[in-house]
């Protein structure tokens, strides 16, 4: 009698194997809430089986089996089917079942799966006749999907039957190899010669959820009942945990010439990986392997192949210093069949080989495991060095080493790998070659699983395609490195999408959750297809095409790309994709041009114009620091992706789209705090419903929510400013633009027209207007401070209380155009469009609440609100002004103009924009 124990969760699980034939669990703590109690076994059925909670399952098979394309259950087909009392411990019973050839032909069976597989949520068994690939899973309406399972237990069958309640019946199905009586074991098939016979382990147990929890328990908890213990040792080892966060590995032989040539020597594998660095990131790891196939030529062993390449051991460890400076780690192989070259122990060889090198790991050729004389060959040298078996380790070889491949033998890989549900955390490199043929699949799939890939370049070529497949995968390999909390965490496979041939993942991180998207439809996808759940303060992002998402009925929109219909069933088919479910971490807001992002200072922030990318930088901010989108990155349309990180952690990605000719405030507002200047007039600070409008759009305004405002106290002039005050200014200040064109234009020879004194200076530009400010040590007012104090204490269109209603004329012109023309103001109240200017304080019954006056109708007035919309700048004005061209609706709408309206004035330069009806006057702050 063998025992053997197994870890289920945190706790041990022991198994006793009675002469190969029946596994009895014995204890463990792991106790479900319901679990199977008794079961009646009669002619090949379970009669009954019975829960712990009173609930019955009846008349299922005990397993089913093919002959050819021909499905048998236990009880009816050609072969002899016996089995076992079952057996319990807690909660999981067994059943040894044996199949035996009582006829004269030979027979081949193949896909025994428990129960019945069309009574079944979800079962796996092969399909097709792939000598490497047949094992798929079947979900009831969808089509199969080709998984991977560990090379042990290609044959294996499983099953997952819901009946009337949350509880999943699962069941899974082993071959015991040396069972086989008077037949051959294939990967996937048994042939049985006359009087031949082979046995089957059923394992059957309840587990309360969807049939994904089902699969995980059988799978990751119990590891397909193969495992004598976990020891942890391995996995618990902080200096091991590096190869976690690694996706991204070259593997070449060293006369590739990416590693060595005769111009530039071994600094070829250092531009190698220069280049990768813009491309995709760079390699998390790179292999030289000067071994096979030249071994075995003459008496060298594989470490002295090391020993001889150019400048030997020590140019090697230049070479790989420089590597991990880059951020690069630097593996050699290990040939475990090198037995008949000069004589070396390998494990002194291959410890004197890493002293050596210094190298970061070992590539094990043939094998699927490692051993502790190995690890502590590495171990004696220095700590962190990976074993990496050239194939998948099975189960029970997991705990003895931490890294491993999916071996390009099978070129076109399945879809998914359940290998990576067994141990997250178990670092896993897909294998693939660039010299075939585009492989987009090859790379969208390790995204798919949540793993690396290893480029292994051991077969020449590199076709002009190359850079830009690995551009494709630099985008999965950004995800992967911001995402290792979740993909070495818990994954929940193919959980329901709405659409067929669309598949998702989804993976659970620290404080996340993570959906990776394989999309087989050639038009691509764009639907809300991915049943979600809305959670508070929580939101979802498309991390592939970095957008935000929105939940509708239940539903995310997935996005992923079309494909020609030519690249299905090839190694380019297919169309990937994203998404990330976080809790809100960062706030943008827009103020003008200028981005204000809030997030806690623990994290590190950057804003990306566009998609992120590996050939491009970000802006790093900090929270609190307003960006200034144009200055940073030279345009503010389009796309602004914001993240924030924790180390390399992404937790927390939103998204900020500036439509192209948006116009953005870029202007800022320097405070101007002193003493009253004379003619001035206080204006309180208060709650301010800011509503604007405007003429022709064709060139667009910025958007103006309407909102409430609050808006601080500050002193404004009572009229605007003068010719004699600009005067006064010239003289004192010595003044004189860069730009003279029209400056001042209406003055003769440098002097104001008599009787023009308290004439509104006009033909002044915005630089003009802000150099007189800050003589007078005042500013120009934002838009919104001209408007809340035009309003004069109230809400209104008029500076004064208007007593009748003004009537709007409206005349529709074009799209963007309305011409209005207004009727019903008093004439008192300002110059009501005659063409004629008129001294300011000439209109003393339009002043408003405050005593403020010549708001409207006297002269358009400049703010010091500048904007800019990636085309076109432009300073917005206020007030209307006494001019009111009337023979055409396209000319600018002037006269007096309520308030809220507002003009803007485009700029070419000073001399352009100087105009004979544009002004201005200034504010001033005051104390809080």
């Amino acid at each position: 009698m063998k025992k053997l124990q197994y870890l289920c969760g945190l706790t041990r699980l022991t198994a006793l194997m009675t002469q190969g034939l029946v596994m009895v669990l014995l204890t463990h703590a792991c106790l479900n809430a319901q679990f199977l109690q008794s079961a009646k076994v009669e002619g090949g059925f379970f009669k009954e089986l019975l829960s712990s909670s009173g609930r019955t399952y009846s008349n299922l098979p005990l397993c089913t089996y093919q002959i050819g394309e021909a499905r048998y259950s236990a009880a009816t087909g050609p072969l002899m089917v016996t089995w076992t009392t079952p057996s319990w411990v807690d909660q999981v019973m067994l059943v040894r079942i044996t199949i035996a050839n009582k006829s004269s032909d030979t027979i081949t069976i193949h896909n025994v799966v428990p129960f019945d597989q069309d009574q079944a949520e979800v079962y796996i068994t092969g399909r097709g006749n792939h000598r490497l690939s047949r094992t798929h899973l079947f979900r009831a309406g969808k089509v199969p999907v080709n998984i991977i399972v560990p090379d042990n237990a290609w044959e294996l069958g499983y099953a997952a039957i819901r009946q009337r309640d949350s509880l999943i019946l699962t069941g899974l199905v082993r071959r015991d190899d040396k069972s086989i009586v008077k037949g051959t074991r294939k990967r996937f098939e048994t042939v049985l010669f006359p009087g031949g016979q082979v046995s089957f382990d059923l394992h059957a147990e309840l587990v309360a959820g969807e049939w994904q929890d089902g699969l995980r328990r059988i799978f990751q908890t119990r590891k397909l009942y193969d495992l004598i213990s976990f020891d942890e040792n391995l996995y618990n080892r902080k200096d091991l945990g590096w190869i976690r966060k690694a996706y991204s590995m070259h593997l070449l032989m060293a006369w590739d010439k990416q590693y060595y040539n005769s111009t530039s020597g071994a600094e070829a594998l250092l531009t190698m990986v220069r280049k990768g660095k813009l491309l995709y990131g760079g390699d998390d790891v790179v292999c030289l392997w000067p071994t096979w196939p030249t071994l075995g030529l003459d008496q060298r062993n594989q470490f002295d192949m090391y020993r001889d390449l150019p400048g030997g051991l020590s140019a090697l460890r230049s070479l790989a210093d420089t590597l991990r400076a880059m951020g690069t780690r630097f593996f050699v192989a290990y040939n475990p069949w090198d037995e008949s070259t000069r004589k070396e122990g390998h494990l002194e060889g291959l410890e004197r080989l890493i002293r050596a090198t210094g190298a970061d790991g070992v590539v094990l050729d043939t094998k699927g495991e490692s051993s502790a004389e190995l690890q502590a060959a590495a171990d004696k040298v220095k700590p962190g060095v990976v074993m990496y078996s050239e194939g998948m380790a099975v189960p029970r070889d997991m705990p003895g080493i931490v890294a491993g491949r999916v071996h390009n033998a099978l070129y076109y890989p399945p879809m998914l790998n359940l290998n990576k549900l067994i141990r997250p955390d178990f670092a896993i490199f897909r294998v693939a070659e660039v010299f075939k043929e585009p492989i987009s699949r090859e790379y969208a799939l390790s995204l798919f699983n949540g793993y690396g890939t290893e480029i292994n370049q051991f077969a020449p070529g590199h076709p002009d395609w190359e850079d830009e497949q690995y551009r494709f995968w630099g985008r999965t390999l950004r995800i992967l490195r911001e995402h290792t909390d979740a993909f070495t965490n818990e994954m929940k496979p193919l959980v329901p999408v709405d659409l067929d041939s669309l598949w998702v993942n989804q993976w659970r991180g620290i404080d996340k959750e993570i959906y990776t998207i394989y999309n087989l439809r050639p038009e691509g996808v764009s639907q809300f297809a991915l049943p979600v759940r809305a959670r508070k303060d929580w939101h979802y992002v498309d991390l592939w095409n970095h957008r935000p998402l929105t939940v509708r009925n239940g539903r995310v929109r997935i996005e992923t790309s079309a494909f020609d219909y030519s690249k299905l069933g090839t190694n380019d088919e297919g169309s990937v994709g994203c998404i990330g479910h976080f809790p809100v971490l960062v706030q943008a807001v827009m103020t003008g041009n200028r981005m204000l992002l809030e997030f806690d200072p623990a994290y590190t922030g950057s804003v990306w114009k566009s998609d992120p990318s590996y050939d491009k930088q970000p802006h790093q901010v900090k929270p609190g620091l307003p960006v200034d989108l144009a200055a940073e990155f030279g345009s503010t349309d389009g796309k602004f992706v914001i993240q924030i990180h924790q180390g390399d952690r992404l937790v927390d990605e939103q998204v900020v789209e500036i439509r192209p000719g948006t116009p953005l405030l870029y202007s800022q507002v320097t405070r101007t705090v002193g003493p009253a200047a004379a003619g001035m007039i206080y204006v309180p600070g208060g709650q301010y419903y800011f509503h604007t409008t405007h003429g022709d759009d064709f060139i667009p305004y910025p958007l103006s929510e309407d909102i409430n405002r609050v808006v601080g106290p500050f002193l404004m002039d009572r009229y605007p400013v003068t010719n004699q005050m600009f005067l006064d200014f010239l003289q004192q200040s010595h003044y004189r633009p860069v730009d003279t064109t029209n400056f001042l234009k209406h003055w003769k020879s440098g002097r104001i027209p008599k009787g023009e004194e308290k004439y509104p200076v006009v033909y002044v530009s915005l630089e003009d207007a802000r150099a007189y400010a800050r003589w007078a040590g005042k500013r120009l007012p934002t838009e919104l401070e001209w408007q809340y104090a035009a309003a004069g204490g109230r809400q209104g269109d008029w500076p004064w209380i208007q007593s009748r209603p003004v009537k709007r004329v409206e005349q529709v012109v074009t799209e963007t155009l309305t011409f209005t023309r207004l009727e019903g103001i008093d004439r008192g109240m300002c110059n009501l469009g005659d063409g004629k200017p008129r001294p300011v304080g000439s209109f003393p019954k339009g002043a408003n609440g405050y005593g403020i006056e010549d708001l409207v109708g006297s002269i358009w007035q400049l703010t010091n609100d500048e904007y800019e919309s990636g085309s076109y700048r432009y300073i917005m004005m206020k007030g209307g002004s006494y001019f009111k061209p009337s023979s055409s609706w396209w000319y600018v709408q002037g006269g007096p103009r309520e308030i809220h309206y507002r003009q803007y004035l485009l700029r070419v330069s000073q001399g352009f924009e100087r105009n004979s009806t544009v002004g201005f006057r200034c504010v001033q702050d005051v104390e809080k």
